[in-house]
């Protein structure tokens, strides 16, 4: 029987086609070239070398190789404070989330500040008392499996009992193999041969309630 709830936020709790997310990552592309003094090309290059063989995001690749210490100047250039300036409210999101009968909460890569931008732009913000960032996480955001164990805590859940909703396909497996429940959050079916559980609405995930 499942208890709790966790949600991606990214692609998930909003449609991919507001481009928020390929925004985020030129702006990170932006930043490591200015950081590293190299082109946009090489600074794409060296993210794909690194990101997601070797590190989990671009911020812990940069403090952990490339000496990066302004963590909050990095945040600042990566998601300003109009990055969302074209994300409509969701009505519908707002009512979907008070209709939930179990409780729930955020578990994303992203920091608090963007975030509660997103949160606020779908005018959802004040509907959810947990929201775990990569900065609770120590920057060890998903598939690691501490993130997972984590946000767990915080909601005091168990895997097993705890239903897990996001985009990405590692995420989803990053949490499967912990023993919770993960399910795909594949909008446009981009996944058709996706083995496990999928919906492409988050109001589909009822049925799992």
């Amino acid at each position: 029987m499942i208890r709790h709830i966790l949600f991606d936020l990214d692609n998930t709790l909003y449609s991919k086609i507001h481009n928020i997310e390929p925004d985020v990552d030129r702006r990170v592309t932006q930043f490591v070239a200015d950081y590293l003094s190299i082109s946009l090309e090489e600074a794409q290059e060296q993210r794909k070398r690194n990101i997601p063989t070797r590190y989990v995001t671009s911020t812990q690749w940069l403090m952990e190789e490339e000496g990066l210490k302004d963590i909050n100047y990095y945040y600042s250039m990566v998601y300003p404070e109009d990055e969302a300036e074209n994300l409509p409210p969701s009505p519908e999101l707002r009512s979907f989330i008070e209709s939930l009968p179990l409780p729930y909460a955020i578990l994303t890569n992203s920091p608090m500040v963007h975030a509660l931008t997103i949160l606020r732009r779908l005018g959802v913000s004040d509907l959810f008392p947990f929201i775990i960032d990569i900065r609770e996480n120590a920057l060890l955001g998903k598939p690691h499996e501490g993130a997972y164990r984590n946000a767990l805590a915080v909601l005091g859940a168990e895997p097993e009992t705890t239903l897990f909703i996001d985009d990405s396909i590692s995420c989803v497996e990053g949490f499967q193999k912990i023993g919770g429940q993960g399910i795909l959050f594949d909008e446009f079916n981009e996944y058709p041969d996706w083995p496990h559980e999928k919906i492409r609405k988050l109001e589909e995930i009822r049925r799992f309630l």
